[in-house]
């Protein structure tokens, strides 16, 4: 049996080219608002399904919404994003649950870098597939199913972008 993979690495897939290129155009505050609020909807309850006692996650995000309301510091949210890494370490063995707690976990660092929100298509999509078409359907089924949830992503961004951003995040996808 093949090993399961943890995320999606085609960079140059035109899926995660088409999220990319929005991305660009955004800044970083619409970025957090999109993944945090796309984690919470689609990722959240995939967790939730496999450890519903297990709450780092959920207070991942929370800490980077009330991050985004000024109402903690970096540091203090930044504890809480840890933890949730920590989940998605210890979920070794459930792919679902793995890919959606270091989606989440990279969704709720996007208040830290802007970079970070791409972990939402990288390990969410990849997530999504598992748990709809379980870990055992061939790579291309799973990587179809990804593209789609991708689409969704672009979507979901598109409905909160700014036409003609401003202060678009700066980002450098090579580092």
């Amino acid at each position: 049996m093949a090993k399961t993979r943890k995320v999606l690495n085609d960079w140059d897939a035109p899926y995660i080219q088409a999220l990319m290129k929005q991305i660009e155009t955004q800044s970083k505050l619409t970025l957090a608002h999109w993944a945090i609020g796309y984690a919470e909807l689609v990722l959240l309850p995939l967790w939730s399904k496999h450890y519903p006692d297990d709450v780092r996650p959920q207070k991942a995000l929370m800490a980077a919404r009330r991050w985004l309301e000024g109402a903690i510091k970096l540091p203090q949210a930044r504890k809480m994003i840890l933890a949730c890494h920590a989940a998605a370490r210890q979920a070794e063995g459930n792919p679902v649950a793995q890919a959606a707690a270091r989606a989440i976990g990279q969704c709720a660092s996007t208040i830290h870098s802007a970079r970070h929100c791409m972990g939402l298509a990288l390990y969410g999509a990849l997530a999504a597939a598992y748990d709809s078409l379980g870990t055992t359907a061939p790579w291309e089924q799973l990587e179809q199913y990804a593209a789609e949830e991708c689409g969704r992503m672009l979507v979901a961004l598109r409905a909160v972008s700014t036409d003609d951003e401003p202060n678009p995040a700066k980002i450098n996808w090579k580092l």
